[in-house]
């Protein structure tokens, strides 16, 4: 019998090492992939405020920034396998559309259509998610760090009040900027006939996309502003990513 118990606590305190271990690597690994990401979104802030003061326009600043927004915005997809594995405590769902709705900017709009990149919209929601990141990443490695400032915590859970609404305008306008030059070149649609049998209007789902802003968007900035007012009423902080 007493052996059995040892056996058992034996195997407890293996189980408990191997829980503490994994951890210790998750804790490491989000530490370096939040560090990374402050970084790149830091240096597309300088990089957009360079060109600026060089140029004193924003026409061809979307150009000169394009492949560190791809790269680093593209990058964001490991945030979903962060909440699939379960080392970040935030909604699958959430993240997902959170970040593809980005990545579908980025690539199907803003990447896909040139006609569009020197509009003032696309600016708008480039420099609202730069400033969002710098402070949502910085935020997320303080905090891993166990060092976290209060105007950090401050910025992370204020910011977004003002930042979310004005980055949804941004991409709204851009889709509807887009929509013209949908329509005239028939991009990414699929025609009848065809061997599929299938028809695709990309003008339509563009439209679509935009009137899903509708259920979504209050549905996430209600999500935050439940998150602050946890947070600035004084509990504990448990994500560590989202």
């Amino acid at each position: 019998m007493a052996s059995g118990e040892e056996e058992g606590g034996v195997d407890e305190k293996e189980t408990n090492n191997k829980k503490r271990t994994k951890g210790a690597i998750a804790t490491a690994w989000l530490t370096v992939y939040n560090i990374a990401m402050t970084a790149g979104w830091l240096v597309l802030a300088v990089a957009m405020l360079r060109y600026y003061l060089q140029k004193g326009s924003h026409k061809g600043l979307y150009r000169n920034i394009a492949k560190t927004l791809k790269f680093f915005q593209t990058f964001a997809l490991l945030e979903v396998g962060h909440c699939a594995i379960g080392i970040v405590r935030t909604s699958v769902i959430v993240t997902g559309v959170q970040v593809c709705s980005r990545i579908f900017m980025v690539w199907f709009i803003t990447n896909s259509i040139r006609q569009v990149q020197n509009e003032e919209s696309v600016i708008l929601f480039v420099v609202v998610w730069t400033v969002t990141e710098i402070t949502r990443y910085s935020f997320y490695t303080f905090n891993l760090l166990n060092h976290l400032p209060y105007f950090i915590k401050w910025a992370r859970y204020n910011m977004f009040i003002v930042m979310y609404p004005l980055g949804v305008v941004g991409e709204l306008l851009t889709i509807h900027a887009a929509l013209p030059y949908v329509r005239r070149s028939g991009m990414y649609s699929l025609r009848l006939p065809n061997k599929y049998n299938v028809s695709f209007d990309y003008y339509y789902f563009l439209i679509i996309v935009m009137l899903s802003y509708i259920p979504l968007f209050p549905q996430l900035y209600f999500h935050m502003l439940r998150q602050r007012r946890r947070v600035l009423h004084g509990e504990i902080i448990v994500e560590k990513d989202e």
